[in-house]
């Protein structure tokens, strides 16, 4: 692997830091979720900086940067493009969507219409795009941060399932720490932080660094580690749906894109244990016991990592491990709800 490499996607991330302060845990999440050629899914209350994560983001890897706010009347083809008919030239031309660009914001993709929504379906997939029978790559990189407020959800329209399992990891900002508060606060009137984002790497060396993610090796025991913890989740009796097998494939790029930024050449359990939650909680359907018993998803996911047991490095796990025995017990002193 190059080291060097490496170094630049930590100054990505030390960039975007001096923009988002005290979000680094979430601020590496996203720079992951780059590395591993995947989409995101923020799912926070406005004002948090969003919208300044994914312009720092832009500008610290010289990405071509689109927003699009999204409102019931976005239409699919202010995404996909349209054509119009041009006079002094007897003929349609084409117009290229908004979809056409590296880093795609779709802010609030919870509030337009399910329509508009599966518009973004192929090109988050397959990287391209049909509109009127002809298809159209789009840039590389080509990235998606969409938000959506849980909170004030009259007049939203869900995601669908489909789409929900296209993005590779979800995560929440949240308020900033007092201090990271603090520094923000005495910095208002001065010059914009954005403006002192600098460009460390450009588009063509993401796509580089995203090839490298593929030559760190993962043992076949860590492998099967990975495997347990997904299946826990199809099994649970609180769950009325796990993960898919997209997950899968999700948690294996996202724990080999960690070990590499870390500047290892091979995936440990732990680089499996810290991306389990950020993969799999946007996939997981609570059932009526859960929701009952106040159970969440993040309860449900850390009683899943208790309870798998963590192979050391060289230690193989069981073929055919027993089954597992999970216990409805109540969580107290924790927020409630799905």
């Amino acid at each position: 692997m190059d080291m060097q490499l490496a170094e630049k996607a930590r100054e990505v991330i030390g960039e975007v830091n001096q923009v988002i302060l005290g979000k680094e845990k979430e601020v590496r999440e996203v720079m992951l979720a780059f590395l591993a050629n995947g989409h995101v899914l923020l799912e926070d209350i406005p004002g948090v900086g969003k919208t300044t994560l994914a312009i720092a983001f832009s500008r610290a890897m010289e990405l071509q940067y689109r927003r699009v706010q999204f409102t019931p009347d976005v239409m699919p083809s202010d995404l996909t493009g349209f054509s119009i008919y041009r006079r002094e030239e007897e003929r349609f031309v084409y117009q290229p969507g908004c979809v056409f660009c590296n880093l795609l914001l779709a802010d609030e993709i919870n509030r337009t219409s399910p329509k508009t929504q599966s518009a973004l379906l192929e090109v988050m997939e397959e990287r391209r795009c049909t509109v009127e029978g002809v298809t159209r790559e789009v840039p590389q990189p080509f990235l998606v941060i969409a938000t959506q407020n849980p909170s004030g959800t009259a007049g939203t329209q869900y995601l669908p399932e489909a789409q929900v399992d296209r993005f590779m990891v979800t995560l929440t900002l949240g308020y900033p720490d007092f201090d990271s508060e603090l520094a923000m606060a005495m910095s208002v009137g001065k010059a914009e932080r954005l403006a002192g984002v600098q460009p460390v790497l450009e588009g063509k060396l993401l796509r580089e660094m995203q090839g490298q993610i593929h030559d760190v090796s993962m043992k076949e025991e860590v492998y099967r580690y990975l495997l347990q913890l997904i299946t826990s989740t199809r099994e649970h009796p609180h769950l009325e749906r796990g993960a898919s097998p997209r997950a899968t494939v999700a948690l294996v790029k996202t724990a080999k894109a960690s070990a590499w930024l870390e500047g290892r050449d091979y995936v440990t359990p732990g680089d499996i244990r810290e991306q389990f939650p950020y993969v799999v909680s946007h996939r997981l359907r609570l059932n009526a016991a859960a929701r009952m018993e106040g159970l969440d998803r993040g309860q449900i996911i850390e009683k899943v990592l208790e309870q798998t047991p963590c192979p050391p490095m060289g230690e193989k796990i069981p073929r055919h491990p027993a089954p597992m025995a999970f216990s409805p017990i109540r969580l107290s002193g924790r927020k409630k709800g799905g």
